[in-house]
C-alpha cells in the first residue's frame, strides 16, 4: 500500500484537474539532484511493471516467426516476420512511424542481430530496442507483463516524466503505481533517496502537485 501522503497528493491532482472530454493520462515528473548524468552509467533506464496497470492501452509489436508468432498474434498489436523486418530496413519513414506508434518491442533472440542491422539507428536512439524472447519464454505472459509496464528514462536530463495511470483510476491505485516507481528509483540511483530532489504528479492538462 502506498504512503498516505502520495495518495493525498494524487487526490489533489485529480480534484484540481479541469473537466475534459477525454480521459487524461496521469504522469509524474521526477527531478534528480547531486548526480552526474553526463556519465551514462548514472542515467535512469528501467522498465517498471505497475501493480495497478497503466490505465491505457499499451502498443506492443513482436518480431517473430513460427509458433511464437502464432501465439503472439493473440495479444500483440502486430507481429512482423523476418521479411517484413527487412522491408522496414529499406523504408526509413515506415520504421520511424512504427517506432513512434509502439510502446514496446519484443523479438525472438535469433532475430536480434537483424533488428540491430535494419532498425538499430531508428530504435536505439529512442530507447526502444526489443526485449529478446527465448524459445522457453511464454510469449503471451511476457506481452501481458509489458502491457502493464512503463519505461522510466532520464537520459542526460535531471527532470524526466513517466506515465503512472489514467484519471479514471482511483487515487489509491495511482499512488500504488507511484510508490513502486519511487522505490525502484531509490534502489537504482547511486545515493538512493538523496538523489531525488522532488516528484510531482499531474493529469495531462491539470496543475502539478508535489508528491515528494
Amino acid at each position: 500500500m502506498a504512503d498516505q501522503e502520495i495518495e493525498e497528493a494524487v487526490s489533489r491532482a485529480l480534484d484540481e484537474s479541469p473537466p475534459r472530454n477525454f480521459t487524461e493520462t496521469v504522469d509524474i515528473a521526477v527531478n534528480l539532484r547531486d548526480i552526474d548524468l553526463n556519465d551514462p552509467s548514472n542515467r535512469v533506464d528501467e522498465s517498471v511493471v505497475l501493480p495497478e496497470g497503466t490505465g491505457q492501452e499499451t502498443s506492443i509489436v513482436v518480431f517473430a516467426e513460427g509458433e511464437t508468432a502464432v501465439r503472439a498474434e493473440e495479444v500483440a498489436e502486430d507481429v512482423l516476420d523476418a521479411d517484413e523486418l527487412a522491408d522496414l530496413g529499406d523504408d526509413d519513414d515506415a520504421a520511424k512511424d512504427l517506432a513512434e506508434d509502439t510502446d514496446f518491442f519484443l523479438a525472438e533472440e535469433r532475430l536480434m542481430q537483424d533488428i540491430g542491422r535494419y532498425l538499430g539507428t531508428v530504435l536505439g536512439p529512442r530507447g526502444k530496442m526489443p526485449e529478446p524472447v527465448s524459445p522457453d519464454d511464454d510469449i503471451v505472459e511476457v506481452i501481458e507483463r509489458m502491457k502493464n509496464s512503463v519505461q522510466i528514462r532520464s537520459g542526460d536530463r535531471r527532470t524526466f516524466h513517466t506515465r503512472v495511470g489514467a484519471e479514471d483510476m482511483s487515487a489509491e491505485e495511482i499512488a500504488d503505481n507511484i510508490d513502486v516507481i519511487i522505490r525502484r528509483l531509490e534502489a537504482s540511483l547511486e545515493k538512493g533517496p538523496l538523489n531525488i530532489d522532488s516528484v510531482y504528479v499531474k493529469t495531462t492538462m491539470g496543475p502539478a502537485t508535489e508528491v515528494v
